[in-house]
């Protein structure tokens, strides 16, 4: 048997840790250059998620797994390989986007469009390429969290289709850009179709391994539209850690559940407050309810986020926290929650129909 094959043998009955798929389903040996001269190696693993929390144990199975082989060296790299879901009949993917992950929420207040915006920059942080789309067609607020853009909405160079706004190199679509400020959005479901239908089809997004798409509160036509049109990776609720909140969460989760789009977890938003002063904390909104809210319904908890007011103080000017402090223990907590989703996102893909990964090399 050739170096190249043996290695290959060796590797397939492995699993990744975090996703729990085998190698062999998951293709994750995805490159393999043997010297059989030398016995000197080189392999490359797909990692089905930005920040994946398990690589070092990762290359401990493979180095393990080719204990045996007799080779005098061996290099272990890594790259993203995130797997796409299959439409449904009806369904048209979104040219070059892998995952499309819609951020909801059962009520307004809640932080839902702070934390699609962070996560878009928290995914970008961990290495993803990354889009983000603002569907909250009568109050859409990412154009005033992102600031100002270094290309505005346009024709696309090709000549065919939209050019979606550039914020420090993240693409970005809204309503806002198509009606004059200040001006209200009095739209019918028809009409809302019609537009998340046009942001999917004709915004040349480019290779992004995640859409972010900020919904609206609630369980209305924005949501129902966007599952009808796209192939959803899953919904991410955002909820505070109070009952009032979690009463209309739950309908939301039922609503995604009817339209087969996969939840994939919750994030409790504004769940601890600490005094910059002293160092007290503070559970202001009540303790524990996102995480009893994904109990009950089974779901992954994604993880807390904390109440701060440099969050807000981002969003107000256009730099969110991510960006504006990328050391600080609350993007790292952004970043958590961001790799959460996106392992989840991947648990999600081979749980049902799935396409191969389109491959990108790590930055």
């Amino acid at each position: 048997m050739a170096l190249s094959d043996e290695i290959r043998a060796r590797l397939a009955p492995l699993v990744d840790p975090a996703v729990g798929v085998g190698f062999g389903r998951a293709r994750l040996v995805r490159a393999v250059e043997a010297d059989e001269t030398a016995r000197r190696a080189s392999v490359t693993i797909g990692l089905l998620a930005p920040g994946h929390p398990r690589r070092d144990d990762l290359e401990r199975a493979v180095r393990e797994a080719l204990a045996d082989v007799e080779l005098a060296h061996l290099d272990v790299a890594f790259e993203l390989a995130i797997p796409e879901r299959v439409p449904k009949p009806g369904q048209q993917p979104i040219d070059g986007v892998k995952h499309v992950l819609a951020v909801a929420a059962g009520k307004g207040g809640v932080g839902k469009s702070t934390v699609s915006t962070n996560l878009a920059f928290a995914l970008r942080r961990l290495g993803a390429a990354v889009g983000l789309l603002d569907a909250d067609i009568y109050g859409p607020s990412l154009p005033k969290m992102l600031g100002e853009p270094e290309r505005e909405v346009g024709k696309a160079p090709e000549g065919e289709g939209i050019a979606p706004a550039l914020y420090r190199g993240m693409p970005a679509m809204s309503v806002a850009y198509f009606v004059e400020p200040g001006r209200a959005v009095i739209w019918r479901g028809p009409m809302i179709h019609k537009l998340l239908r046009q942001f999917a089809e004709d915004v040349r997004w480019g290779d992004l391994d995640a859409l972010v798409v900020d919904l609206p509160p609630g369980t209305g036509d924005a949501q129902i539209s966007l599952c009808q049109l796209v192939p959803v990776s899953g919904a991410v609720i955002v909820t505070t850690p109070q009952e009032v909140a979690l009463l209309d969460v739950r309908k939301a989760i039922d609503m995604f559940r009817k339209l087969e789009v996969p939840v994939l977890g919750v994030i409790e938003n504004m769940s601890l407050y600490r005094c910059p002063s002293c160092g007290h904390a503070e559970r202001i909104f009540g303790e524990g309810g996102g995480r009893r809210l994904a109990e009950e319904f089974d779901l992954p908890f994604l993880g807390e986020l904390p109440l701060d007011p440099r969050i807000a103080a981002g969003g107000e000017a256009g730099t969110p926290i991510v960006e504006m402090a990328p050391d600080d223990p609350v993007t790292e907590a952004f970043c958590r929650v961001a790799t959460q989703t996106m392992i989840a996102a991947a648990k999600a893909s081979f749980a049902g129909p799935r396409r191969s990964a389109r491959l990108r090399p790590l930055s």
